[in-house]
């Protein structure tokens, strides 16, 4: 019915015509729309000619449930985006703003005075925090504003260097202009300007206020009205409020409103929310902080029982620390952080210097610096659990609007000093590192969580700084959903930087996967290390990952997924499909102490003799393999296509049955091995007789043999000297520690390194040598060692 409702010229089409069709969807601006999504308890609907609200239709359209063919495209600001499971999304495109070339290019255009534009972008480049947020275009115009007016006028006074300091600024330029517009007389001080529109900005501060509160930021006529706004008021501030036609809309036709800009509107929402704790209208404090303070302040002290309140009929003054607190915390307690600029704004409004330029809108305020020093330190002691690292360091942008750059001085000594690691860092200062390692101009190499003095809690706080690193070590941390958030958007950024990602020893659960998943499969994304050991992956998860991985398969080149006990056979066989995939350059996988069965081996080899197949090194030690997988992967390594160069097969359960197909591939022409580990296997004497044939065959290129604890007496040591002098060229190391050697074995290899063609560099048999005691052997030792230290 909506769809004939708003193309009539589809009403010939049919409800089952119309089930068939390949459908495209697009909802542009959910963030408009005021619809709550509930994806936990909506009915089910999947006929599409039954009746239902519009929030259960498109839910059912995003599920799938409804026209399960359909594609969806849904256009939105992160907030009301933050409502759609990660689950149901497959892809999320950002819309970028300005880069920094681009900044500077708006406000050259902007201006013809070209000492203007430079003294502008110089002050900008200064204040770190305002160049940031210049990313957005309509903050270049509000900067420019500003910037132009203060530059150009009379008006005297340092420039603004925060954000409330900027803002302020703004609704004071403004009012100006508006009077200036409408000629309603020549007031020109702060105080006379907002005084004249006190009346008419506060109620556009409570429609920002409860519309921000219910994460509004369209709005209609009637919540106007509910505001005590005439609508013509609210237009003639054009550069706040803007209106907007729906002129498309062919049933709702209602005229839509809103701030010029999402800060504009939590800017105004602070001054409000100040306005009214300074006249003491507890009624709204409490109805925005509910009774979150009882677990701060003694049952002595204050009550909010009946109609008393720990604001009302005390000197504002002395409860401005815990008023700041209390928004601080309730601001945490949002989930998409809707409130963390509004509490910034409103911080920034207790310093004295604001309060000057919008005074006469916040009312009589006198701030003794004994309580700007105690909300300071409430900000700096304040321990923000379980939220998301990104929205911790908020809470150091607020000190900054309050003019405290303690933390901020502290980090810059500490990032100066050679005994930095050494240092205690707190969270908060753990937020502020992050911080600023995030926005540095330069690259962090690496950043290794365990290396820094602090808290697990604070070692938290430090992940966002991986948006700004090329090697990120998060090893055991237990992360939680927001903090893979963060990993997955530094994948996502434009540029990415990380290079390697080291998580060995979290759990991460399916969905958490699913969530860097879609990092790893963002085209930005230039990933070539990724380490996932031991991290309780399934084989659920290893779909996930593979299938990313296929999406942008061309960076990786080594991956880690060691200690995963639970990929089972389907999760290699996902991965032998991605080694086949003819994009795919990965030379490097670990796949040790995975319980993996000997049928996996077979995924494993149709990979490895794949055209082409870029893989050097396969790790599968501590593996059931057993004899008959290492026969099937022999095949794969006699492919000609095979490029492998290290296998390790350390404790597999294997017999002298592998050594004989593992000679056939040493044999292979051409052979690419050059690693073989095969120690912790009961080879005995017999497997390494079949191995010798292999090393003594010329096409054998093998430069490492690792046999320990194999069972291997002087006959196998015998095979190994008879082999090595057929084909002595090649090895460099040989590994026969914990077998059971006796001089006569020893005597035989020892021989053989002085041959003039031998180029064994490292021989290791250690339990031999606390053993003997004879004269040829204590100089045997002797010559080892030489050889060892490149003297021989």
């Amino acid at each position: 019915m909506l769809v004939h409702v708003f193309h009539p010229a589809l009403q010939k089409v049919t409800a089952e015509k119309l089930a068939i069709c390949k459908v495209l969807f697009i909802f542009d601006g959910l963030d408009e729309s005021r619809l709550s999504l509930d994806f936990n308890n909506t009915k089910v609907v999947s006929d599409i000619t039954q009746k239902s609200s519009v929030n259960e239709l498109l839910t059912n359209l995003i599920q799938g449930n409804l026209l399960p063919s359909a594609l969806v495209w849904i256009t939105s600001r992160p907030a009301a985006a933050n409502q759609i499971p990660p689950s149901w999304v497959d892809r999320v495109t950002e819309v970028q703003g300005f880069t920094d070339p681009q900044k500077e290019e708006y406000f050259r255009r902007r201006s013809s005075d070209e000492e203007l534009s430079n003294r502008i972008i110089s002050h900008i480049k200064t204040y770190r925090s305002l160049h940031i947020m210049c990313g957005v275009p309509v903050f270049c115009w509000i900067t420019a504003t500003v910037l132009e007016h203060m530059l150009t006028t009379e008006q005297r006074g340092e420039l603004p260097k925060t954000l409330t300091d900027l803002y302020s600024h703004f609704l004071l330029v403004q009012t100006k202009r508006k009077k200036n517009k409408y000629h309603e007389g020549h007031e020109t001080s702060p105080q006379e300007l907002m005084e004249a529109d006190r009346e008419v900005l506060l109620k556009l501060g409570r429609l920002a206020f409860e519309q921000l509160e219910k994460g509004n930021i369209m709005f209609y006529q009637e919540d106007l009205e509910q505001c005590g706004l005439d609508v013509t008021e609210a237009l003639v501030y054009s550069g706040v409020c803007t209106e907007i036609f729906k002129r498309e809309s062919v049933i709702f036709q209602k005229t839509v409103y809103c701030f010029v800009h999402l800060s504009v509107q939590e800017f105004l929402a602070a001054v409000y929310m100040f306005h009214c704790f300074t006249n003491g209208k507890t009624q709204v404090l409490e109805d925005f902080l509910g009774n979150q303070d009882e677990e701060h302040v003694d049952s002595d002290e204050a009550s909010l029982e009946d109609d008393d309140s720990q604001y009302s009929d005390v000197d504002s003054d002395l409860f401005l620390d815990v008023f700041l607190r209390d928004a601080m915390e309730k601001s945490l307690q949002s989930k998409n952080g809707h409130l963390d600029l509004f509490v910034r704004f409103l911080h920034g409004l207790s310093l004295e210097s604001n309060q000057r330029l919008v005074g006469g809108l916040l009312g009589q305020t006198e701030n003794s610096p004994e309580i700007i020093q105690r909300a300071i330190n409430n900000l700096i002691a304040l321990e923000a659990k379980f939220i998301s690292p990104d929205r911790s360091i908020n809470i150091f942008h607020c000190l900054m609007e309050m003019n405290d750059h303690s933390v901020h001085q502290e980090i810059q000594e500490f990032l100066k000093s050679e005994n930095g690691p050494k240092k205690v860092l707190t969270e908060i200062h753990c937020s502020a590192l992050a911080y600023m390692l995030q926005m540095s101009e330069e690259v962090l190499d690496e950043l290794d969580l365990d290396k820094y003095n602090t808290s697990w809690m604070g070692r938290l706080r430090l992940i966002p700084a991986v948006r700004n690193c090329r090697r990120a070590r998060l090893c055991e941390c237990w992360l939680s959903e927001t903090h893979y958030e963060v990993v997955a958007s530094a994948l996502k950024s434009n540029p990415s930087h990380l290079r390697q990602l080291d998580l060995r020893g979290n759990k991460l659960q399916d969905s958490e996967l699913k969530l860097l998943s879609a990092g790893f499969e963002n085209l930005h994304c230039r990933l070539e290390s990724l380490l996932l050991a031991d991290c309780g992956l399934t084989e659920i998860s290893c779909a996930s990952l593979v299938s990313a991985l296929k999406s942008n398969p061309s960076h990786l080149r080594e991956l880690d997924l060691s200690h995963n006990n639970k990929l089972q056979d389907s999760g290699v066989k996902e991965l032998s499909g991605f080694l086949r995939s003819s994009d795919c350059r990965l030379e490097n996988l670990r796949l040790n102490h995975c319980e993996l069965p000997e049928s996996c081996c077979s995924p494993l080899a149709s990979a490895l003799s794949s055209d082409p197949c870029h893989l050097r090194e396969l790790e599968l030690s501590y593996n059931s393999l057993q004899d008959s997988g290492v026969r099937v992967l022999s095949d794969g390594l006699q492919s000609p296509n095979c490029r492998l160069v290290t296998l390790r097969l350390k404790c597999c359960l294997l017999t002298d049955e592998s050594c004989a197909s593992l000679a056939s591939a040493l044999k292979s022409n051409p052979s690419s091995l050059k690693e073989l580990d095969l120690s912790l296997n009961k080879l005995q004497d017999s497997g390494v007789k079949e191995l010798s044939v292999g090393l003594e065959s010329p096409h054998c290129r093998l430069e490492t043999l690792r046999l320990k604890d194999c069972q291997i007496t002087d006959e196998g040591c015998s095979s190994l000297a008879s082999a090595l002098k057929s084909n002595p060229s090649h090895l460099r190391e040989l590994e026969l520690s914990l077998n059971r050697l006796q001089d006569s074995g020893v005597k035989e290899l020892s021989d053989l390194v002085d041959s003039p063609d031998c180029r064994l560099e490292t021989l290791r048999s250690v339990e031999v040598i606390y053993r003997s005691v004879g004269g040829f052997l204590a100089m045997w030792f002797v010559h080892i060692l030489s050889l060892l230290n490149g003297n021989a």
